[in-house]
């Protein structure tokens, strides 16, 4: 028996909630993973915006619509800061111990790159603040998109200062570049 080919049918992906929904976390998640979900959600970022009607929640006026566009950018950025802190921490050796020592320039690569990883972080929650900042204008005290609470819930703690991901990505970075002073200490003498 043969059977009957049928043409698929093709979507373009061009809007922000196109390439939002392309974002995914894997159970083990590996650095390529973290790359991939890097890309689309910078792809995101630059986007446009869908119309209203397919919008990732129900949006009734202008001014729901232009919520919705605020925390719509602090969750690309939040999600980003968090992409970047999972590949950072692929590469990142926590501690320099003595006996490291031959694997110095292998690990002072990696160090690096975990160190720029965190890096960019900064800049992405730079972002975030601002959007979060943005939604939490006086003009939306009363208006909260309850399709989106998760998000409503992350604006929040941003103003509260209980989501401060700037006081972590810091501690990271001073981290790192402890660890890479104590690898470049080392010599011979110390093996």
């Amino acid at each position: 028996m043969g059977s009957i080919a049928v043409p698929a049918s093709a979507y373009m992906v061009k809007y922000k909630e196109d390439f939002y929904r392309l974002y995914h976390v894997h159970y083990q998640q590996y650095p390529d993973d973290c790359i991939e979900n890097i890309y689309w959600l910078e792809k995101a970022v630059r986007a446009d915006f869908a119309n209203p009607l397919y919008a990732d929640a129900k949006i009734t006026s202008e001014k729901q619509w232009e919520k919705y566009r605020y925390l719509f950018m602090m969750q690309l950025n939040l999600k980003l800061i968090e992409q970047h802190l999972r590949l950072g921490r692929t590469y990142d050796k926590q501690t320099a111990y003595f006996y490291d020592a031959p694997w110095k320039d292998e690990y002072l690569a990696d160090l690096k790159k975990a160190l720029s990883c965190y890096q960019a972080g900064l800049v992405y929650w730079q972002e975030a603040q601002l959007w979060a900042e943005k939604a939490n204008a006086d003009s939306f005290r009363f208006l909260y998109i309850s399709d989106l609470h998760y998000w409503e819930d992350e604006r929040e703690r941003i103003a509260t200062g209980d989501l401060d991901y700037g006081k972590i990505l810091n501690r990271e970075i001073t981290r790192v570049q402890n660890v890479i002073a104590k690898f470049v200490a080392m010599d011979s003498k110390n093996y």
